[in-house]
């Protein structure tokens, strides 16, 4: 699936209006969480503590419209604890939000 920030970007631009400072601390407050439960998902050892980490981000993703960190939480719903390839799409797409990465994932 190709990064495409519209949905998002347009969720944040409808809550900021004209407003750059807020939409860059809005931006920057969804980056801030969604990395929150990727360290949650990294440490996590069991299927409850990964399962309530990927659902909190999947929440995320939907609130926002982000639609591929919607479906790199999905992902990571249905992989095992701790699995690298789930952990590292979503560290991936966390980068292109974040400004730190381009392309797709």
């Amino acid at each position: 699936m190709a990064y495409e920030s519209g949905d998002l970007d347009a969720t944040l631009a409808a809550a900021a209006g004209d407003d750059p400072a807020l939409l860059h601390e809005l931006r920057g407050a969804f980056v801030e969480s969604a990395e929150k439960q990727l360290d949650l998902l990294r440490r996590s050892r069991c299927d409850g503590n990964w399962n309530v980490a990927a659902m909190r981000l999947k929440g995320l993703a939907a609130s926002f419209h982000a639609e591929d960190l919607l479906f790199a939480a999905e992902n990571a719903l249905v992989s095992a604890p701790g699995e690298p390839a789930a952990i590292r799409t979503i560290e991936t797409v966390l980068a292109r939000f974040a400004g730190n990465a381009p392309g797709p994932f």
